[in-house]
């Protein structure tokens, strides 16, 4: 090949090397340009707890002694509110549902929702549940606090229904026995004597009708819900909605030892969404939960 022919091939060759070497570049920016992606923590939901739950059979004192070297006296209270008993009640022979996960803030336990919507016009609103013995106190349907309770037994249950807040009693003797003292009582069904108020929990619904509750629970709803006013003995005013909700099945386990193998099967279910739906409709429309006090005369009129 003579020489001019091959300085031209090597000229070529080289404009040829030097456009693609600029064409690549051109990539090599245009891919620089575009920023990482980023990701959008704003948006994010936040994490959401989760745990799972064991059953356990104190087998003997000694076991009984081991748990509760295990556990710090925060997470004792915890597990015997899960399981709602007292300290003293567990024995040999007791079954216990015990969280995998133990953390200081019970309502992170709750079998209630952290937002109940058809509840959000509602101040104040207590919702016990007879099915699965706890209640929740909400705040215009946000949850504020819950605890186990135990409701009426079998021969003499706590009916469901919508209640209000009538009087309340620091300390009450039992009209059926002078013995039982009630402290912190808040009465909610008036002619049955029916009310939340501090009293041993077994584990089980064991009362009389009443609504069984720790002390700080009982003292917690005793400074919290409101009472009825009256004007020469006439309601004028209602106090505090109380939703009785659901049965307890007494042919079957507890149901918080069944979240050994369903940890969502202590929520609501359905149908009690529906129960609260119709208690919530029915407080809307009762003239007495409306403070006409602080209404003006416009809005009296609509």
């Amino acid at each position: 090949m003579k020489p001019k022919y091959i300085k031209f091939l090597l000229v070529f060759s080289g404009v040829l090397l030097l456009i693609f070497s600029s064409c690549n570049n051109d990539k090599q920016e245009k891919i620089e340009e575009i920023p990482p992606t980023q990701l959008d923590t704003i948006s994010l939901e936040p994490p959401v707890f989760k745990t799972t739950y064991r059953l356990d059979s104190i087998s003997s004192p000694e076991h009984l002694d081991s748990l509760k070297n295990s556990f710090s006296e925060e997470e004792r209270k915890l597990v015997y509110a899960l399981n709602r008993i007292d300290e003293h009640r567990i024995k040999t022979g007791t079954k216990l549902i015990i969280p995998d996960s133990l953390v200081k803030d019970i309502k992170l336990y709750s079998p209630f929702p952290k937002n109940l919507n058809l509840l959000d016009s509602i101040d104040k609103t207590v919702v016990i549940s007879q099915r699965v013995q706890a209640f929740a106190l909400y705040e215009n349907g946000n949850l504020l606090h819950w605890g186990p309770v135990s409701t009426g037994k079998q021969t003499t249950g706590t009916p469901s229904g919508l209640y209000y807040g009538n009087y309340k009693a620091k300390r009450k003797i039992s009209t059926i026995d002078e013995s039982w003292i009630m402290p912190y009582y808040f009465n909610f069904m008036n002619f049955e004597g029916i009310g939340t108020h501090e009293y041993t929990l077994p584990g089980y619904p064991a009362s009389h009708g009443c609504v069984r509750m720790y002390r700080e629970d009982a003292k917690f709803i005793y400074d919290w819900a409101s009472m009825w006013e009256l004007e020469s003995d006439v309601i004028v005013q209602n106090g505090t909605p109380f939703m009785v909700i659901g049965q307890y099945d007494f042919k079957d386990i507890q149901p918080w030892f069944k979240l050994a193998g369903n940890n969502k099967f202590n929520e609501l279910n359905s149908a009690e969404m529906d129960t609260l739906r119709v208690y919530a409709q029915r407080h809307e429309k009762d003239p007495l939960n409306f403070n006409f006090k602080d209404l003006s005369e416009n809005e009296i009129m609509l």
